[in-house]
């Protein structure tokens, strides 16, 4: 149960950060009055009927170069943890040429090759046409 119950929370928290745009987008239908009022830039044109809907392209707008920009920090990361290290690298002492093996071939373990055409059993009951 308790194992179960920790999934399902970690689910729950991956899952969340992929909502943010939902979540960005319920907060403003909730609030959608006191954003139209008061934070939208043509709130002194109603004639637009902006209703608040310049303030929410930039909030989607935001939150778009947000990811993008952790999506950046993320691959440089990862491009650093993996590529560039600290250590001096490894000295090879061995020699990487290729040695060739040659192999011999009996030809008398080969199977012969049959000229002939090879054709299928005859059928063990006639067909009813």
């Amino acid at each position: 149960m308790f194992k179960s119950s920790i999934a399902i929370l970690l689910l729950c928290c991956l899952m969340l950060t992929n909502f943010s745009r939902m979540f960005v987008f319920s907060a403003f239908t909730l609030n959608q009055k006191y954003i139209a009022s008061t934070l939208c830039i043509n709130r002194d044109k109603p004639e637009m009927h902006c209703n608040g809907k310049c303030y929410l392209a930039n909030k989607i707008k935001q939150v778009e170069e947000k990811e993008k920009k952790e999506a950046q920090d993320g691959q440089k990361k990862g491009f650093q943890d993996h590529f560039i290290s600290k250590e001096s690298p490894v000295q090879l002492t061995y020699s990487l040429a290729l040695k060739k093996q040659y192999v011999m071939e009996n030809h008398s373990a080969l199977p012969k090759r049959s000229a002939e055409v090879l054709h299928p059993p005859p059928a063990s009951q006639p067909t009813l046409s």
